[in-house]
């Protein structure tokens, strides 16, 4: 067996045509969807991202603009910039790339940002809207993944999940959102015992640990759909994802690639969702 492979890069390109045209719907209507990207230090990979964010955001008709700050910004002055953008009425979409260097408090300054404009969904109230049963905004990752499994044509109703990871960002929404689709779904961590025979019971497989060929090819159960959400660089410059790639390939029933799957996936979700909540400022329904 041979895994089909799940390209979230051919997938973004379908979505941005379509975004493209939504958002020159919108447009016509007197609003022109807007993003901005705060980055903190000058992190290259970091900056990497968020170029790459904006520059796609211009491509598909949306504005965007980057805001550089140093790395020894006060948290007070952070909380002010936020503060500003919250209060601009033509920004529609405020992400907060992170990691933030060590002295500031990420869960506090996240908060900082209005729900209605955080375009990531991590603010307590869209995560907890999430966890409700009643998404807003929903994490950038796990939409995209769930865009793949649905690429997959995963039919979720009764399949065991099985997710390993539980950050805010990635492994705890993506595990609500998989219940809303009626799967049986297992979160593991560190801490889980016989992770490997755990793994194996998945029909649906979710990888988000940061660990560099961390999910072995004998892991994955026969014929299931693997979702690897890392994204590791080797010392000889590779990349690659938590999953060893070419050996689960051999079972999966479908793999993402590392890179070129969950990767392209999270900036297409983030500039729907960026869209989105233009078009929700423009109906009032902020």
């Amino acid at each position: 067996m041979t895994a089909i492979q799940l390209s979230g890069k051919l997938l973004a390109v379908k979505i941005y045509d379509e975004l493209r045209e939504k958002g020159a719907e919108l447009e016509r209507k007197g609003v022109k969807p807007h993003l901005t990207v705060i980055l903190v230090g000058d992190n290259p990979a970091s900056l990497v991202y968020v170029t790459n964010k904006t520059k796609m955001s211009r491509e598909i008709g949306f504005s965007s603009d980057l805001i550089e700050l140093p790395s020894d910004i006060a948290e007070s002055a952070l909380r002010s910039r936020i503060d500003a953008l919250n209060r601009d009425l033509t920004v529609h979409g405020i992400l907060l790339q992170l990691p933030l260097p060590p002295h500031l408090d990420v869960e506090r300054i996240l908060q900082q940002i209005d729900p209605a404009k955080d375009v990531d969904g991590l603010t307590q109230a869209n995560l907890g809207a999430l966890l409700a049963g009643v998404p807003r905004v929903i994490p950038c990752t796990p939409k995209g993944s769930m865009r793949l499994l649905e690429m997959a044509n995963e039919p979720f109703v009764g399949r065991h999940a099985v997710v390993i990871g539980r950050s805010n960002i990635v492994g705890k929404p993506i595990a609500l959102l998989l219940m809303m689709r009626n799967a049986t779904v297992t979160i593991c961590h560190s801490k889980t015992r016989h992770l490997p025979d755990v793994a194996r019971s998945a029909d649906i497989l979710v990888v988000a640990v940061g660990q560099p060929n961390f999910v072995k090819g004998d892991w994955v159960k026969p014929g299931a759909n693997v979702i690897d959400v890392g994204i590791n660089r080797l010392e000889n410059g590779r990349l690659v994802g938590d999953v060893a790639t070419a050996e689960a390939s051999l079972v999966a029933g479908a793999i993402t690639p590392v890179p070129g799957g969950v990767g392209p996936m999270t900036i297409a979700m983030l500039l729907e969702n960026t869209l989105e909540l233009a078009r929700l400022a423009s109906e009032g329904k902020r």
